[in-house]
């Protein structure tokens, strides 16, 4: 079973329109929903690093991925530093959550810093489905066309793309990985809303996944 062929569906909450509409709309409910890494000496590869945009007030947990797993994130700089601080923490959230998967922790505390309510939820769902399946991953996903959306100082939509097309299944006891090919489409569109906590920190509070749509399918 290819790492893109798990339940996807779990992360969904509502449409890619609707959360760009809530947004601008400045409207919110107060909970949510819903892989980079750099050469490091040893066995381990850091996750990416909070820009220089993150407020130091946050002690932000610190991602370190095993060798071999990488997350790729391409064009995450707009130069607008409000949108590349929500951008940081997307990064963090999308680390945090591989993060726990690859160590079979379903309660990551790490995840619920970056993500509250439903997020939080969907989150240790997906988690979970792996550790049932025995699996986790390995190779590189690569995440790439984020399009960010401030609508005021604490709420925030970033509709992004996800290439699973080099991220394999791995079982957790034997360490096999699973390279079959997978007939479902490699790439994933992702919608998300963000809200800012009082630590500066943009929590993910809504996503919807949408497996093989034009807006990331090649």
């Amino acid at each position: 079973m290819k790492r893109r062929t798990l339940p996807v569906a779990l992360a969904l909450t509502a449409t890619a329109a609707l959360l760009l509409t809530a947004c601008g709309g400045g409207g919110d409910d107060s909970a949510g929903k819903d892989k980079i890494a750099g050469a490091d000496t040893g066995s381990s590869s850091p996750a990416a690093s909070p820009s220089a945009n993150t407020p130091e007030t946050a002690d932000r947990p610190k991602i370190t991925f095993p060798a071999g797993v990488e997350n790729q994130f391409e064009g995450w700089k707009t130069g607008d530093p409000d949108k590349d601080a929500v951008l940081s923490d997307v990064t963090q959230t999308v680390n945090a959550v591989d993060d726990a998967i690859l160590k079979g922790d379903a309660n990551s505390s790490t995840v619920a810093y970056y993500r509250q309510g439903n997020a939080l939820i969907s989150a240790t769902k997906w988690i979970q489905a792996w550790l049932d399946e025995d699996l986790t991953w390995t190779g590189v996903t690569r995440y790439f066309a984020p399009n960010v959306k401030v609508a005021d100082a604490d709420t925030a939509a970033v509709v992004y793309c996800a290439d699973e097309s080099k991220a394999y299944n791995k079982n957790r006891k034997t360490g096999k990985v699973d390279k079959t090919q997978s007939d479902e489409s490699p790439y994933v569109t992702y919608s998300t809303r963000l809200k800012k906590n009082s630590k500066g920190v943009w929590q993910t509070t809504e996503v919807e996944s949408k497996r093989g749509d034009k807006t990331c399918a090649p």
